[in-house]
Formats: C-alpha cells, sequence, structure tokens
C-alpha cells in the first residue's frame, strides 16, 4: 500500500496539512486514493490506519 504527504495548508492561524493515501478495495481489489485535511499531528495516525 503506498502512501504519502502530500501538502501543507496554511488558513489564518492554523496549519493544516493535506494527506493521501492509497486504500486497495476488498470487494473489487481495485486501488483507490482517501484524502483528509487534518493537523499536522494527526497525519502519521492517519496513514498507519488500514
Amino acid at each position: 500500500m503506498a502512501k504519502k504527504s502530500v501538502a501543507s495548508l496554511q488558513t489564518g492561524s492554523k496549519r493544516l496539512t493535506k494527506a493521501i493515501k492509497m486504500v486497495k478495495s476488498p470487494k473489487t481489489g481495485a486501488y483507490m486514493f482517501v484524502e483528509s485535511i487534518m493537523n499536522p499531528e494527526q497525519v502519521s495516525d492517519f496513514l498507519a490506519k488500514k
């Protein structure tokens, strides 16, 4: 499973990170991308989660 963090976003006083990971679908076997915008501290938890 390939995964990577893509961009750092800055809005006002908050610093946010957009994380994208590639997940294999259990039904079809195809890969899909899951995106989320979060605090930089939460990125490693998001990427570690299946």
